[in-house]
This record gives structure tokens, sequence and C-alpha cells, in this order.
């Protein structure tokens, strides 16, 4: 029987070693647009929430996550705390309710636990308001806000 020389061994690692290179950046980049896609569709849920919500509770919207768990339209395993981390997105929602002649309103962040390196959970920051008919984002490492794009 005849085994493996030296070169045909190096050879093989090279390969695996190239094929790995290759690999874990793309595995990487889809995971990371995994977590962009879900925030989207995280958001838009909540803005969904947020307007049934305020059509049944006289123009209000829910103070917090926690309101619109009790409602019964949102999952409370996922939004179990006033700045749930899901997929590797945190979320924060700053509410006003009505006074006078203004009417209530409602803002969501959605921005990456880690925006940046290797490790990056996303790349883009997201932005939903009661005033805006579309998710924004920015790619600067910073919260979105009403003025940023939409996607």
């Amino acid at each position: 029987m005849r085994g493996f020389s030296l070169v045909e061994l190096m050879i093989v690692i090279a390969i695996i070693a190239l094929i790995i290179g290759i690999g874990i950046p793309t595995w990487q980049s889809m995971v990371r647009n995994g977590n962009e896609t879900t925030a989207i569709q995280t958001l838009n849920t909540i803005r969904t929430c947020q307007m049934g919500y305020a059509g049944k509770h006289q123009g209000r919207f829910a103070q917090n996550f926690a309101e619109l768990v009790k409602s019964g339209c949102i999952e409370g395993d996922k939004f179990n705390s006033e700045t749930p981390v899901i997929n590797g997105y945190i979320y924060t929602m700053k509410v006003e309710q009505p006074s006078g002649s203004r009417p209530a309103f409602f803002s969501v962040n959605a921005d990456p636990q880690v925006a940046e390196g290797t490790m990056a959970t996303g790349t883009r920051h997201f932005y939903i308001d009661s005033s805006v008919g579309t998710v924004k984002a920015t790619e600067e490492n910073r919260p979105a806000k009403a003025d940023d794009p939409s996607i």
C-alpha cells in the first residue's frame, strides 16, 4: 500500500483553506442580508400593529412593545424588553401621545448590534414613524431618521 506524499497532503490542505477563505465571507454576507430583511419586515409589522392599536384606542399609539404584545399583535417572546434584540438588530420605540392640536406620533429605529467588521450583524440602520409610509435607511454608522432615503 502506498500512502499520501507530503506534497499531496499540502495541496489538499491548500484547497480546503481556499474554500474556507471564500465561503466564510459569503456566509457572513448572507447572514447580514437576512438580518436586514428581517428588520425591514419587523418594522412593517410594528407599523401595522401601531396603526391598528391607534384605531382601537382613540388615536393613541401603544407606549411600548409590551402594550403591543398585550394587544396580541406582536410576539411576546421576541419583544420582551424595552429594547428587544431580534436577529442581530436592536429596536427602540419613541411615542408621543396627542395633545391639543398635535396628533399622536411614534417612531421606531432598528440598529444592528454590531454595525462594522467581520462580526457585523447588519450594516444598514432602519427607521419608521407614523408619518412616513415606507422604511427609511442609511448605511452610515448612525441611527436612521425621517429624512434618510426610503428603501
